[in-house]
């Protein structure tokens, strides 16, 4: 996928430079310049059916994960807001101890990072499965972005945060992507291997291994706390 993406956003550039100025000015007139097509690829994997079905299933595979991050994060929320109120209450004062106030947000900060270390470390397996799933979705991306393009006769690709404005739909190529990848892939395994690890960190760990480093940190030290 990031080579597509790179690819979309090359030709981004290239189309608006030459394009761009007849383009909105036809979609305008209510003509639709041949060729040309708009996706949002990061949006289509998100509502790609089996990305959906997926995080259903975590909630329940994952079930317990998630259950101790919540009740986790509860817990931490509850510790902070006496603290927080008193340091609002404080900042209000007349004369306030500016010591006092600084040593107090030292102390809600502390917490904050300290339990959203935590979080990380709890949801890390909700996290690996997030990219597992993403990277499935995406190895079927770029078929499905060329059968659509095909079949609509596209050749230009754009991002729609390349163009400054555009008729609602008149050239949007999701629906047809979206309907190709979930063809390609309508569910997705959620569970990764063993000693599975997101492509980034593959990638990076080959790139030491190339240039003689010490090996990149395992993915479950890594993991994002869970998105979308």
């Amino acid at each position: 996928m990031k080579t597509l993406l790179k690819s979309a956003a090359l030709a981004s550039t290239l189309a608006l430079a030459s394009v761009a100025l007849p383009g909105v000015a036809s979609a305008q007139s209510g003509t639709v310049v041949p060729g040309i097509g708009v996706a949002d690829l990061e949006g289509i994997v998100f509502s790609s059916a089996a990305n959906q079905t997926a995080r259903e299933q975590r909630q329940t595979t994952y079930k317990a994960q998630i259950d101790q991050a919540n009740s986790r994060r509860a817990a931490i929320q509850a510790q902070l807001q006496p603290l927080i109120q008193k340091y609002q209450t404080d900042s209000r004062a007349a004369n306030p101890n500016e010591a006092s106030l600084q040593q107090q947000a030292q102390q809600i900060q502390q917490i904050q990072q300290q339990g959203q270390q935590e979080l990380q470390q709890i949801l890390a397996p909700v996290s690996l499965s997030e990219a597992y799933v993403n990277e499935q979705i995406e190895d079927k991306l770029n078929d499905a972005v060329k059968a659509a393009m095909t079949k609509k006769k596209v050749t230009i690709l754009l991002n729609p945060q390349s163009i400054q404005a555009i008729t609602d739909g008149a050239y949007s190529l999701n629906q047809d992507i979206l309907a190709e990848l979930n063809t390609a892939i309508p569910t997705a395994q959620i569970v990764p291997p063993e000693g599975w690890e997101p492509r980034q960190v593959r990638e990076a760990r080959a790139r030491q291994q190339q240039a003689g480093q010490a090996p990149a940190p395992a993915a479950g030290n890594t993991a994002a706390p869970a998105g979308r």
